[in-house]
């Protein structure tokens, strides 16, 4: 039976896991997800964070479950899966947005620790939520892994656009989410037997609430669209991959930056 198109985007009685699920980003994916119809958990190595989050989004309607978790620890992380399989039986989708930067210091005195840390978060945090989930994802025949990219991950960023205000993100960064983008394709072609897709979202220029104004116009005065991104920009691209409208895409980057990434 052919379904429509409301029924290809329908992900009701799915669940879902959103990493990093306290922050702009996160909290944008979870919204969309429970739109839809999932339950979705959110988890940060910040548990207050995740309970308020959680909080707000049921007071809104929303199925959400807020749950402490530090991605660069396996056992956590396998606890997290471990809770979703009972609680519900299944685990439809796992967003592995958790990430960020802890650069304060730049080539050639770059810090190496913080060099580590920021892999460590970024591409070994989203390494071992793949995984976790993938094991319970395979024998059920499907599933949906969506990573968290960047246009950094194959652009470099010309530090002349930065200004001194601004905490840039930095080789580290860059580095870790160039691993995520060849993590990603290395992953769809290993679970692609398994019904499980795997997909990566790179944002562009979408800034916090805190984010300098003049650093905003430049990067304005550079995108196509001339506006910066807002987290809401991500939702769409990720009905598609989370959804069976986007079953037959996997080992994909889709860069969602206003056009910054053409020039």
């Amino acid at each position: 039976m052919i379904k429509t198109i409301q029924e290809l985007f329908d992900l009701t009685d799915r669940t879902a896991i959103v990493t990093g699920g306290g922050t702009h980003l996160g909290t944008a994916f979870t919204e969309a997800l429970c739109d839809l119809g999932a339950k979705v958990y959110i988890a940060s190595r910040r548990a207050r964070l995740c309970d308020e989050v959680a909080e707000v989004l049921r007071g809104r309607g929303l199925d959400v479950v807020g749950v402490g978790c530090d991605v660069t620890d396996e056992a956590q992380v396998d606890a997290l899966v471990e809770r979703v399989m009972v609680e519900n039986g299944r685990l439809d989708i796992a967003v592995c947005n958790a990430g960020g930067s802890f650069t304060t210091s730049y080539p050639p005195n770059g810090d190496i620790d913080e060099f580590k840390r920021t892999l460590d978060l970024n591409l070994t945090g989203t390494y071992i939520t793949a995984q976790c989930a993938s094991r319970v994802m395979i024998p059920e025949k499907r599933g949906s892994i969506i990573t968290l990219g960047s246009i950094g991950a194959t652009l470099s960023m010309d530090t002349r656009i930065y200004n001194s205000e601004f905490k840039r993100s930095g080789p580290p960064y860059l580095a870790a989410k160039g691993g995520v983008l060849n993590l990603t394709r290395a992953l769809a072609a290993e679970f692609g037997e398994y019904g499980i897709t795997v997909n990566c979202i790179s944002p562009g220029q979408i800034p916090r609430i805190d984010t300098n104004v003049d650093q905003i116009e430049t990067f304005r005065k550079m995108i196509p669209l001339q506006r910066t991104g807002l987290s809401e920009d991500l939702k769409g691209s990720l009905a598609l991959l989370a959804s069976d409208a986007g079953g037959w895409i996997t080992g994909q980057e889709i860069r969602i930056d206003g056009g910054w990434s053409i020039w």
